[in-house]
C-alpha cells in the first residue's frame, strides 16, 4: 500500500544512517521531504556515492545531517571542500562489503524503483552499482515508486514484499546531456581510437571524452561494453552494429555495466532491453570478472599526472574535487586481461594553461593510480606507454605529450629529480 513521503521519512530517527540511491536514481521527492525535516532530526548520517539532482541536506547551513560520501560529485563538492561533511576513499567494487559487513551500517535506504510487474517486482532502474547491497543490508527500504525509472535487466529486481514503505510519485529523473566536443578533446578521443582494436570489450565513464572516444570508433568492429558506467556515446555504435559484444568471454552479446547516466534517450534505450545487463558493482568492478574478457580497454581521467607516471583523479591538492571511484578496479583489471590497454586520458593544459603533466603532484594530491600500475598515457598530442620503461625514460615519454609550452620546464624538472 502506497502512503505520501511525509509518513515514510517519519520513520526516519535521529542517529540513523541512511543510504541515498546512486545517480539519477536518487530519489528527489523522497530527499526534499527528509531535508524538511532538518529541525526535528540530529545526528543524522547519509552515505551516497554520485547522486544528481538536489542535496539539500549537504547545504553548510543544515546542522541536522551528516554527509559521508563515497564519491564526490558536483552537488556536493563545496559542501565537502569546506567541511561540512567527509569523504571516504575507496574502491567502488569493494563498497558493497562495507555495507553487507556494516562497517558502514545502513538504518534506513531512500531509494527510487520503477513500478511493479505483474509479480510484484519493482526494478532499481538505471543505478544498481552499489545500490543494490545498500539495500539489501537496510534495516528499513523506503522506495519512491516512478514511472520514470526504466525497468532494467539484471540484478536490480527488488519484490514489493522486501520494500517497508511505498510512496508513489512521478518525476521526471535527471539528465546529462552530450556536451559540444572540442577540437582538444576530439584529438584526445582519435589519439585513443587508435589503441583500441577490433574485438576490444570497453570501459569509459561519462563526459567529453569518452564521447569523443565513441565519436571515433565508426570504423571498428565487434567491440564489447563491460563498464561501471556508461552514456549516449554508445547509441551510435550499438545502432551500427559497432558494439555486439560478440568476442566477449563473460555475458557475451550483452552490455553490461552497474549504472547509467544521460539523456531520456539512453534511460529509454536501457528500459526493458534484454541487451544490457545492469549489474552490482561488487560484480562489474572485480578485477578477476574484468580481466576474463579479451583485449579489455579502459579509458580513465586524471586530474594531473607526474612525470613518473603517479596518477592523481580525486582531489586538487588537499581539495578532494570526485573520489577513487572504479579506476583502479579496471586499470587492474586490464592490464591483466588478455591484449588488454589499461588508458589514462587527460587534456595536456588546465583552463587557465596549466600543465597537467607535472614535475611533482601538488601538496596532498591523492594517488589513485599509482606508478607500478600506470600504462598508456593520452593527451591531445599523442600516447604514450610507460609499462616497463624506467623513471627517466617515463619522464622522457610523458614530457613528449606535454603541451609544447611546458616541454622546457618539465625537461628541466626531471633533470632535477632523476638524475
Amino acid at each position: 500500500m502506497s502512503i505520501s513521503a511525509e509518513h515514510a521519512v517519519a520513520h526516519v530517527q535521529s542517529g540513523d544512517h541512511i543510504f541515498i540511491h546512486s545517480a539519477a536514481a536518487a530519489p528527489q521527492h523522497l530527499i526534499q521531504k527528509l531535508f524538511e525535516r532538518k529541525d526535528e532530526l540530529q545526528d543524522v548520517t547519509i552515505y551516497q556515492i554520485h547522486t544528481e539532482g538536489s542535496a539539500p541536506y549537504a547545504d553548510e547551513a543544515v546542522k541536522a545531517f551528516n554527509v559521508k560520501c563515497l564519491f564526490v560529485g558536483p552537488n556536493i563538492r563545496k559542501s565537502i571542500q569546506h567541511g561540512h561533511g567527509s569523504y571516504i576513499p575507496v574502491f567502488l567494487s569493494e563498497i558493497p562489503r562495507l555495507f553487507s559487513s556494516r562497517t558502514l551500517p545502513i538504518d534506513v535506504a531512500l531509494i527510487s524503483v520503477s513500478p511493479p510487474d505483474e509479480h510484484g517486482f519493482c526494478s532499481l532502474g538505471p543505478s544498481v552499482d552499489v545500490s543494490l547491497a545498500a539495500v539489501q543490508a537496510a534495516n528499513m527500504v523506503i522506495a519512491q515508486v516512478n514511472k520514470y525509472i526504466p525497468r532494467t535487466h539484471g540484478d536490480g529486481l527488488i519484490h514489493i514484499g522486501n520494500i517497508d514503505h511505498l510512496v508513489k510519485y512521478n518525476e521526471p529523473i535527471p539528465e546529462v546531456p552530450i556536451g559540444e566536443l572540442s577540437d582538444t578533446e576530439m584529438a584526445i578521443g582519435k589519439n585513443i581510437a587508435e589503441l583500441v582494436e577490433d574485438g576490444a570489450t570497453l570501459q569509459m565513464g561519462i563526459g567529453n571524452i569518452p564521447n569523443a572516444v565513441l565519436a571515433s570508433l565508426e570504423n571498428h568492429r565487434e567491440l564489447g561494453i563491460h563498464t561501471e558506467m556508461f552514456s549516449d556515446g554508445i547509441l551510435p555504435l550499438v545502432e551500427k552494429g559497432v558494439i555486439t559484444g560478440s568476442q566477449k568471454r563473460k555475458h557475451r552479446g550483452k552490455i553490461v555495466s552497474s549504472f547509467v547516466m544521460g539523456s531520456r534517450a539512453i534511460y529509454d534505450f536501457i528500459d526493458d532491453n534484454p541487451l544490457v545487463n545492469m549489474l552490482s558493482s561488487a560484480y562489474v568492478n572485480n578485477t578477476r570478472i574484468i580481466s576474463q574478457n579479451p583485449k579489455v580497454t579502459a579509458i580513465n581521467s586524471a586530474i594531473e599526472v607526474d612525470l613518473t607516471g603517479q596518477v592523481c583523479a580525486d582531489s586538487i591538492g588537499h581539495r578532494i574535487y570526485s573520489g577513487v571511484g572504479g579506476q583502479m578496479d579496471f586499470i587492474r583489471g586490464a592490464s591483466l586481461s588478455e591484449g588488454g590497454k589499461p588508458i589514462i586520458a587527460l587534456p595536456a593544459t588546465t583552463k587557465n594553461g596549466d600543465s597537467k603533466i607535472v614535475a611533482t603532484l601538488k601538496p596532498g594530491a591523492g594517488v589513485v593510480t599509482t606508478r607500478a600500475h600506470v600504462h598508456y598515457v593520452v593527451t591531445e598530442f599523442g600516447a604514450v606507454n610507460l609499462y616497463g620503461k624506467t623513471l627517466a625514460e617515463r619522464a622522457q615519454l610523458l614530457t613528449s605529450i606535454a603541451h609544447p609550452d611546458h616541454r622546457e620546464n618539465l625537461e628541466r624538472a626531471s633533470y632535477g629529480l632523476l638524475y
